[in-house]
């Protein structure tokens, strides 16, 4: 099993999260069978919007909204039965019922209400040296995993209510180490997520995805956060707690290494990021305050402002490499029609000398060394072909691609589903 049919193709983010996967996985849906998150948790906030409507998804695929889809949360995702419920809940509302187009695997690991106390606790006694995590019990609930304590979906039909109180009592021996204050009042909603969990279709999906393949079903594996946030290869210690890389999807689904087909990896014009961490062309002044108030950029889950800085092909290209991505797609470019200059860093100099790596040590003094290129100053949001781009936009397009060495084949000029154009 698994050496013969489709390839599954692979959506992730090249940067620090935020790149607007969510919104480019239900452009992509309409050519897929099956759409899988492969990782991560609710710290993942995939805005889409269509007909005047925002919705935004944490746990569940972004492939919801179109109606033959068939969706699956895999094991490598940790799941808030609480955040569940109220997406669930949410999307009844709009008359959208997801029973029989939603998975989820049995192997994916529970977020409990302790994991989420825990993790405010932990970040607490950090004090300066916090690494902004979003406070969504995400971390606690990988260090279970790795851990061998976890409670996963499968763990539902066994002895659930033994088990739980087993680990939760763990959790709370733990928290006896913080000068901590906190009340255990979010457990009924926890049960109450439980039982909607229970409505939906619980399964081994590293069969089924396989078993999909052989069927010749057509599977993007989605992915949250963004490669310079991998546990691995990111800005350690700020990272998250999960592999967001395209290995990541292997793992976080179980295909062999050999069922991946195209690599599709997106990135925004300019760079962002949420919480602490290096950020080489960070943007502290007038500029970086432009490009957050164009770019709206505020955290989908927390509403944090972004920082907000120059693109940056160091760490793009190093995303490149660890991901084999096959396709790229630009997002957000309209964020830059108002700047007279648009510089992209080509390299980086630290501590004096010149390097096309990222460095280990990201405390070192690392400046960016940028090319300038000349802006556009026309507003794209209404453009709807190619053929209507600005000759500074073709210029710059060119000039990454040339950079890259990968093809962009799609560009975002604003945040509904028409506004990507496809080259």
């Amino acid at each position: 099993m698994g050496i013969t049919g489709m390839k599954v193709d692979v959506l992730l983010g090249l940067q620090w999260g935020d790149e607007g996967k969510g919104k480019v996985v239900d452009v992509l849906t309409p050519r897929y069978d099956v759409i899988a998150r492969f990782q991560g948790g609710p710290n993942a906030g995939h805005t889409l919007e269509f007909n005047n409507q925002k919705h935004i998804l944490h746990n569940i695929p972004s492939g919801i909204f179109r109606e033959k889809t068939l969706n699956i949360i895999t094991n490598g995702v940790v799941l808030d039965p609480i955040v569940f419920k109220r997406e669930i809940e949410t999307l009844e509302a709009m008359g959208i019922d997801l029973t029989s187009n939603l998975w989820i695997s049995k192997k994916a690991h529970l977020i409990l209400p302790t994991h989420r106390i825990l993790d405010a606790a932990s970040e607490a006694a950090k004090g300066k040296s916090k690494i902004g995590s979003t406070l969504k019990g995400i971390g606690p609930t990988y260090m279970d995993k790795t851990g061998r304590n976890g409670l996963r979906v499968g763990d539902i039909d066994l002895d659930f209510r033994a088990r739980y109180e087993a680990l939760r009592t763990k959790h709370q021996m733990l928290l006896e180490m913080y000068d901590f204050e906190y009340t255990l009042e979010e457990e009924e909603r926890f049960f109450e997520g439980i039982d909607i969990i229970r409505r939906f279709r619980r399964v081994d999906t590293e069969y089924e995805l396989n078993l999909l393949r052989e069927e010749n079903k057509s599977i993007l594996a989605e992915g949250a956060q963004g490669t310079l946030l991998d546990i691995d290869f990111g800005s350690y210690p700020f990272v998250t707690s999960s592999s967001t890389i395209c290995a990541g999807a292997c793992t976080g689904m179980g295909l062999a290494p050999s069922a991946i087909g195209e690599v599709y990896g997106i990135f925004k014009a300019y760079c962002t990021r949420v919480g602490s961490g290096p950020f080489p062309t960070e943007l502290t002044g007038e500029e970086g305050n432009l490009l957050r108030e164009i770019g709206k950029e505020f955290g989908s889950t927390t509403g944090r402002p972004r920082r907000c800085g120059w693109l940056d092909l160091v760490s793009l290209k190093y995303s490149l490499m660890l991901n084999g991505v096959t396709q790229l797609i630009m997002t957000k470019t309209d964020v830059l029609d108002a700047f007279d200059t648009i510089r992209v860093a080509t390299a980086y100099s630290v501590d004096g000398e010149l390097t096309d790596r990222v460095p280990y040590d990201q405390s070192a003094e690392v400046k960016p060394v940028y090319t300038d290129l000349q802006g556009w100053k026309t507003d794209l949001s209404g453009v709807r072909s190619k053929e209507q781009f600005p000759d500074q936009l073709n210029e710059y397009i060119r000039f990454l691609e040339k950079e890259l060495q990968v093809p962009i084949k799609l560009i975002g000029v604003g945040p509904d589903r028409e506004q990507i154009i496809e080259m």
